[in-house]
């Protein structure tokens, strides 16, 4: 078994408190990095070989090692003890027992500081990949959701009172332009975390001739870092990668709210597959959308990811703290919860149905088509604002007789605006507007299987 003095210990003098051991080891966080510490070990030795800093033999020993490590924590046969601190300890500590002497020279010219923000950065890279899988995999759920329903006309809300009529394609197709942002900050959050700061050492870089461009390079960094004291503490892709995330929450998060409230039996719109619902220990009667009840809640504990990550962020001096040993509590919570409620909303959006007899039988509740009438009344040459004060009139016509818009005569009408004429029951009528809708990206049918055919097109290069 490897020593288990590390080497900065002859500094301190006596054995370090088993109370320091536990409070200042990360290992059992920081576990997961270990394929990027042992892809980043090689790739430094390997730069350090290439300027005559280990020989050749020592290189070879130290990938064969590393390599042989890596394997042996994949098949759960490595022993991880808490008194190495973390995972570049753990690993350097069975390395130099694996092949002696050569494992000490690893560490050369390299510390702690500048080692696991690369790993980090290097985890983090395939975390984004994954998560906008996922996310492609969400918005081809509602693209072929919509497919479905480009013709169903449903209330659009505001205020979550009804607004306007729109085909229930459009509506769906709203989240995908959500997660499309999300994507596409991810994206953003790769190009810019995506540098190296291997090399930079612990606060001041090194007086050893290294080659930051060739482990750069071999990492797959499309640069170096330039100043190393930002290098080594700089966290703000952290903060930014948990931010992308707490954003995905927040519109699966809508996205629940709205199926919990559109799948209850005072609405009814959407009926949420029986797999992904729970019953009533008391009664039997109940489906509840408990997972989208979660997706719900698991948004507070990203939000607290991105609060906790500036807290840790916002009070350190200049240079490396072990303050940041604490963002990678973060940044794997953020992730690993994003990542499953991606997989339970494609789940719930894939085998959900919507209500169309329901929905249609209410149609016409909530006077849809008001605006539409303003916006007759203003192709005959009303002013917006007076076409507005005679519509707002008619519809209060309409609840004292408990008529519909389209239900009025046409004297009825034109006791509030002698500009309207017979081609207005042509603008009544809920489906009726849906199908009159013009401007781009409008929530009518023409509009809507557009964005669906632009959607599959987009979605099927990635």
């Amino acid at each position: 078994m490897a020593e288990a003095k590390k080497s900065w210990e002859e500094r301190l003098a006596g054995e370090p408190d088993e109370l320091t051991v536990d409070f200042v080891e990360s290992l059992s966080i920081d576990k997961r990095l270990y394929k990027y510490d042992i892809v980043g070990s090689i790739a430094h030795a390997q730069m350090l070989a290439e300027q005559k800093l280990i020989s050749k033999e020592e290189f070879k020993a130290i990938r064969e090692g590393l390599i042989e490590i890596s394997e042996e924590i994949a098949a759960g046969r490595f022993k991880l003890e808490k008194k190495y601190e973390d995972i570049h300890m753990a690993i350097e500590a069975a390395l130099v027992a694996k092949i002696g002497q050569a494992g000490k020279k690893l560490h050369t010219g390299r510390s702690r500081n500048d080692q696991v923000t690369t790993d980090v950065r290097l985890w983090m890279r395939d975390r984004i990949e994954l998560l906008q899988a996922k996310i492609t995999l969400l918005q081809k759920a509602f693209v072929k959701l919509a497919g479905k329903y480009a013709e169903d006309i449903m209330p659009g809300y505001t205020h979550l009172q009804r607004a306007q009529p729109i085909v229930i394609a459009s509506y769906l197709l709203s989240f995908v332009e959500q997660f499309e942002r999300d994507f596409i900050r991810l994206k953003n959050c790769h190009r810019l975390l995506n540098i190296s700061p291997l090399g930079s050492g612990a606060v001041a870089g090194s007086t050893l001739p290294l080659d930051r461009k060739s482990t750069a390079k071999q990492l797959g960094f499309s640069d170096i870092s330039y100043n190393s004291i930002d290098a080594v503490s700089d966290r703000d892709f952290c903060a930014e990668f948990i931010f992308d995330c707490a954003l995905i929450a927040t519109h699966l998060s809508r996205l629940a709210e709205d199926w919990i409230i559109y799948s209850s039996g005072e609405f009814g719109f959407v009926r949420i597959d029986d797999a992904y619902c729970t019953s009533s220990s008391m009664m039997p009667q109940k489906r509840n959308p408990d997972l989208l009840e979660l997706i719900r809640a698991k948004t507070g504990r990203v939000y607290g990811s991105l609060v906790a990550m500036l807290t840790i962020l916002k009070g350190q001096p200049s240079g490396y703290n072990r303050d940041m040993q604490e963002d990678k509590v973060h940044i794997f919570a953020a992730s690993d919860t994003v990542e499953a409620c991606l997989d339970v909303a494609r789940a719930i959006v894939s085998h959900a149905k919507f209500n169309t007899k329901k929905i249609s039988a209410e149609l016409e509740e909530g006077f849809l088509d008001a605006t539409a009438l303003v916006e007759y009344l203003v192709g005959k040459g009303v002013a917006f604002r007076e076409a507005h004060g005679i519509v707002g009139s008619l519809v209060a016509y309409c609840e004292q007789q408990n008529k519909k818009l389209a239900g009025l005569s046409l004297e009825e009408l034109q006791k509030y605006s002698v500009s309207i004429e017979t081609d207005v029951y042509e603008n009544l009528g809920a489906a009726g507007v849906a199908d009159k809708y013009i401007t781009a990206g409008s929530a009518g049918p023409k509009q809507a299987k557009e964005q669906i055919a632009y959607w599959n097109k987009q979605l099927g290069q990635r």
